[in-house]
């Protein structure tokens, strides 16, 4: 019986966005941010339009990577 399919919240959304904006801001790849966090780059397009959802030591990982604390 397979799992209940995925379906972004607002949360799942915005934190897509502020990753997004953060890595622009930064002037960072897709591929510049995935290979420094030892990630694909098609991982980091489906965190930005919320595909899939960050987990927290993902979350804290990105935020180590572009200088940024969590909470941004």
């Amino acid at each position: 019986m397979p799992g209940k399919p995925f379906i972004p919240t607002y949360v799942d959304e915005h934190i897509g966005r502020r990753i997004q904006l953060r890595r622009n801001m930064l002037g960072l790849s897709q591929s510049d941010l995935a290979k420094s966090c030892g990630i694909t780059f098609q991982q980091i397009q489906k965190y930005e339009c919320a595909g899939n959802r960050v987990s927290a030591s993902r979350l804290f990982e990105i935020g180590r990577v572009m200088d940024t604390p969590v909470s941004f």
